[in-house]
């Protein structure tokens, strides 16, 4: 596939998502964390005007001179922004305006790379694209998060549940205890959370070829667990009592049934599917009542080439830290991973809404403990 064709793919693949979108659905903010979808739409489409066409097309001129302040995330390098949590305050630019940006941008971008073969800025498109894929998973869940805080829980599509999988098998996985290679060793695309190859020692463990269930988690909640202090850790149970938490985000007891939204609508639980929608805390108290306990991400990924992954982002008990060696890039590329590395816990697989092309063994996701807007759930090691 060419780099054009690549390119294209990706753009596209964001804009169809959004086809079943209403206008008032795209300026929505109902949460810090969650962002509009006509904020991702920009922000997308403001990284490679940002970091390529303002950079090596010579007298390129920006859309719009307000946009690098409206659409930049978290990039200090880059300049000023407005706070995240003001993100759904922007009424103008419409939506409208944003789709002529990104056709501008396109168009700009289809022409720059006809004839590019610079390696260095190749390699910048490429994180562009996946940078956009993150962005597609997180527009998403961040649409579920609307839909899912509206009242008469719209339905986004008939056809998109996503949270209907059920596991393939219930077998266990032995590894025996040694040195371990961890980290990427390719030579396709990483982040560079992933660089830094480097050998850990694990004992004999034995990891569940299956994810947690509704119905396992049912029978946790239906034990008094969310009342039971002594299976959580301390800052959950307070993250618990403040929120007054007794179920996965999105579930609903209706006349002593649980349902759960789903982006095809408000539907009936289905106790054989795999779970979805927990944070970190509740998966540490889920196999705190288990007897079990969560996986590291390094015996995650030793596992990982047998196990069955891919439909749920998979809590570990691992803080995310830098690996050995691990190097930021200067400017505000540098910023992207590596200024994160305090008070998140690493996550490992994909998600049933994560990007085609977008997931690898190695790929370190990261979240603050108490987020559960996610597609996350829970394997077990004992």
């Amino acid at each position: 596939m060419s780099s054009i064709e690549y390119f294209t793919k990706v753009r596209e693949q964001t804009i169809s998502f959004c086809k079943h979108l209403s206008i008032e659905d795209y300026s929505i903010q109902v949460a810090t964390f969650a962002s509009p979808a006509k904020w991702h739409l920009a922000h997308t489409t403001w990284f490679f005007e940002t970091f390529i066409l303002k950079n090596y097309v010579q007298d390129y001129a920006e859309f719009d001179a307000n946009f690098n302040f409206l659409f930049n995330s978290y990039y200090n390098n880059v300049g000023s922004r407005i706070l995240q949590a003001n993100r759904g305050n922007m009424s103008r630019p419409g939506i409208d305006e944003v789709y002529k940006y990104r056709a501008h941008v396109d168009a700009k971008m289809q022409d720059f790379l006809t004839n590019l073969n610079d390696e260095k800025i190749l390699d910048l498109v490429t994180l562009g694209l996946n940078h956009e894929q993150q962005h597609q998973e997180l527009l998403i869940t961040d649409v579920k998060y609307m839909f899912g805080h509206n009242p008469i829980f719209p339905v986004y599509n008939k056809d998109f549940n996503l949270i209907k999988d059920v596991n393939l098998n219930k077998n266990s996985i032995k590894i025996n205890s040694g040195l371990y290679k961890i980290g990427y060793q390719g030579n396709d695309f990483c982040y560079d959370n992933e660089l830094g190859v480097h050998q850990v020692f694990v004992d004999d463990f034995e990891i569940n070829n299956y994810l947690v269930t509704n119905d396992d988690y049912i029978e946790f909640i239906e034990s008094g667990a969310y009342s039971d202090f002594n299976l959580w850790l301390d800052d959950g149970w307070s993250w618990v009592n403040k929120n007054k938490i007794n179920a996965p985000m999105y579930w609903h007891k209706i006349d002593n049934e649980w349902h759960n939204y789903t982006l095809a609508g408000l539907q009936k639980v289905d106790k054989k599917a795999i779970l979805c929608h927990i944070n970190y805390y509740e998966a540490h108290a889920f196999a705190e009542w288990k007897g079990m306990r969560l996986p590291t991400e390094f015996e995650w990924e030793i596992a990982a080439q047998q196990l069955n992954w891919g439909k749920r982002w998979e809590w570990t008990n691992s803080a995310y830290l830098a690996y050995p060696n691990f190097k930021k890039e200067n400017g505000a590329v540098g910023e992207y991973n590596g200024k994160f590395m305090s008070n998140r816990m690493v996550l490992r697989g994909a998600s049933v809404a994560t990007s085609k092309n977008h997931s690898r063994h190695t790929y370190r996701n990261f979240f603050n403990p108490t987020e559960r807007w996610q597609f996350t759930g829970i394997r077990l090691v004992k």
